[in-house]
């Protein structure tokens, strides 16, 4: 049986959905017997049943009527992930050759809001605020100690992620990239099985008309089965997290 490539979203006050080429499909009706109090809850659940339950979602989100993404509000796909670990210099760059030394850092889940909406910048004396296109990977199992080897089998889904920064204040990174509103994500959550290699996607970004960044997730100076062994080597790390990859 063809396994079906899915596009997870949540939206308006977080119900589950399944993006199609016409729009949003509700599927929440699929899951709704899972017992949840927050929508995090609830695509944890999701994701580890989802061996079970692809087929059902599958079918109603070919079976539904689409809304179209204008009549929508889009949330957060991974609204409020337990660990959003983020990389840091992780892409090979002409003043930054070679792999370097292995860094990432924790960012706030509180950060998170949807890409769409808007980035507040705070009143602070941060020398400059910066903004990165990032590649995260949500994860589907627990991983610990994984091997390279391993780690592909342990995630879910994969979407799209910005980390933002208010540079040069005092506090280091975890203080300077938790602002609110400092995480845009998604919208989507791309289900793993329709992402063969995810070490060869390009990722564009535009303020307004320019193009600021083109880069390729195959210039990451560590591979995604190498960060993660790298980095469930320290952390564990459980379904529905959330690793940036830099």
């Amino acid at each position: 049986t063809r396994r079906h490539h899915l596009k997870l979203v949540f939206f308006e006050e977080y119900r589950l959905g399944v993006l199609r080429d016409d729009g949003v499909v509700d599927v929440s009706g699929v899951v709704d017997d899972l017992p949840h109090h927050t929508a995090q809850a609830l695509l944890n659940q999701v994701i580890e049943s989802w061996d079970d339950r692809r087929e059902a979602i599958a079918a109603a989100a070919a079976s539904g009527t689409a809304q179209p993404l204008d009549q929508v509000r889009l949330r957060p796909p991974v609204p409020r992930p337990g660990q959003l670990v983020c990389l840091a210099g992780n892409y090979i760059e002409p003043d930054h050759p070679g792999k370097g030394t292995f860094n990432a850092f924790l960012k706030s889940p509180t950060s998170i809001m949807t890409t769409g909406d808007t980035v507040e910048l705070p009143e602070t004396d941060a020398s400059v605020f910066h903004f990165e296109p990032e590649f995260a990977l949500v994860m589907g199992k627990p991983a610990a100690k994984l091997s390279p080897g391993e780690a592909l089998g342990k995630i879910f889904g994969y979407t799209q992620f910005m980390d933002v920064s208010a540079r040069g204040l005092p506090g280091g990174f975890f203080l300077g990239k938790s602002w609110h509103t400092f995480g845009p994500m998604g919208p989507v959550l791309v289900t793993a099985d329709e992402i063969p290699n995810p070490n060869a996607l390009g990722m564009r970004l535009w303020v307004n008309d320019n193009l600021k960044h083109d880069v390729n997730t195959g210039e990451m100076a560590r591979h995604i089965p190498e960060l993660l062994t790298e980095v469930t080597a320290v952390l564990s790390l459980e379904p529905g997290d959330v690793v940036s990859t830099g």
